[in-house]
């Protein structure tokens, strides 16, 4: 049997919803589908407003247009990422400042935040690696000393919660992806969710061509084609339908790589006391770069399929930030995720783990 990394959940009413909206007519970005889905998205996450865009990274970038980020605008961001957070930033002509990660959590750290706040910053991107809170009181109290704002990039971690509350809550505007290895997918798709609707409402309007509400075919500034289509939305209502089903099942999984790999060679991230992640996936940490390299190699050559960390993003040969992380880079090197799909079964996760410890141990 093979294992791959990652693969979507689609038992549920996707099939059912998407000929639905075939036979609609409304294959687009206008129909019931899209409309429902944003407002069963925002009450799910109870949150004042949604709307819907057509991946996670154009979220990020129409965020930071929404809210008037600029060129020499800095905005903090961890340089241990996935680099669309990154991409974001540098779309908008801002200057992104990398932070170092918690050895833990790992997170960006906050007291690297706040030695990096100056004058030209204006935000904090806090990005929830693997589905993991981030320390959000501490950025919190941050951007209010500094008069900040607060975004979240929480493409990983729908359904994950920071004391009670549900990440994406927190941020001034946040941002979700529907990728189809994500928690919920629709295949592409991305969502942009806050408690102050009049930031929502500026996102779906520069989403939408920035086109006017009383004169048609009138653009009033530069505006983006960044709409969810009617058909990607069916399969998220379907999605949401079996939310809480598939966040079950991915915390047992979490709980058998646990009881599996109990004191082996390999470190999980560490889940704070006031946090509950969605684990969209499991990953642990090695013991060397080299001892990865070993385990990757025997894991696929049995058929389990394994992912790298990510790499720096401030290594990256059009980012010019020379700079030593040696948290993150420690975390980048040593660290990878393991088979993480809701269909796995506790047998499944025992051979994997099997075959771990028997390269670690």
């Amino acid at each position: 049997m093979r294992y791959p990394v990652y693969k979507p959940y689609l038992e549920g009413n996707e099939r059912k919803y998407l000929n639905q909206a075939l036979d609609s007519g409304w294959i687009s970005s206008k129909g019931d589908f899209l409309s429902n889905f944003e407002a069963q998205f925002a009450s799910y996450l109870d949150v004042e407003s949604a709307t819907a865009v057509s991946n996670g990274t154009v979220a990020l970038h129409v965020i930071l247009q929404a809210l008037g980020v600029k060129q020499g605008d800095e905005v903090i961001v961890p340089t241990f990422t996935y680099i669309a957070s990154v991409n974001a930033i540098l779309y908008v002509g801002a200057i992104p400042v990398f932070v170092d990660s918690l050895h833990g959590s790992w997170n960006l750290d906050p007291e690297d935040v706040r030695r990096k706040v100056n004058d030209k910053t204006v935000a904090i991107m806090a990005v929830h690696l693997y589905g993991n809170p981030c320390r959000m009181a501490d950025l919190l109290d941050i951007c209010t000393e500094f008069n900040l704002m607060l975004l979240e990039d929480a493409a990983e971690a729908f359904g994950s919660k920071y004391e009670g509350r549900f990440v994406g809550s927190f941020g001034k505007l946040s941002t979700f992806s529907f990728f189809g290895n994500k928690t919920l997918t629709t295949g592409e798709g991305g969502m942009i969710v806050s408690n102050d609707s009049a930031s929502v409402d500026r996102v779906a309007h520069l989403k939408s061509q920035a086109v006017d509400s009383q004169k048609e075919y009138w653009h009033d500034e530069l505006g983006f084609n960044y709409r969810m289509t009617n058909l990607c939305a069916a399969i998220g209502v379907a999605q949401l339908e079996v939310a809480d089903l598939i966040l079950k099942r991915k915390r047992t999984i979490f709980s058998w790589y646990k009881k599996f790999l109990h004191n082996s060679g390999v470190e999980f991230q560490l889940i704070e006391s006031n946090a509950e992640s969605s684990y969209w996936m499991v990953s642990i940490l090695c013991q060397s770069e080299q001892m990865r390299s070993i385990l990757r190699g025997e894991l696929k050559a049995r058929g389990i399929e394994t992912r790298p960390a990510f790499p720096l993003a401030n290594r990256m040969p059009y980012i010019d930030y020379p700079a030593s992380f040696p948290v993150a880079d420690l975390i980048s090197r040593c660290a990878l995720n393991l088979p993480s799909y809701p269909a796995l079964e506790e047998g499944d996760v025992a051979t994997i783990s099997m075959c771990i410890r028997d390269v670690v141990d």
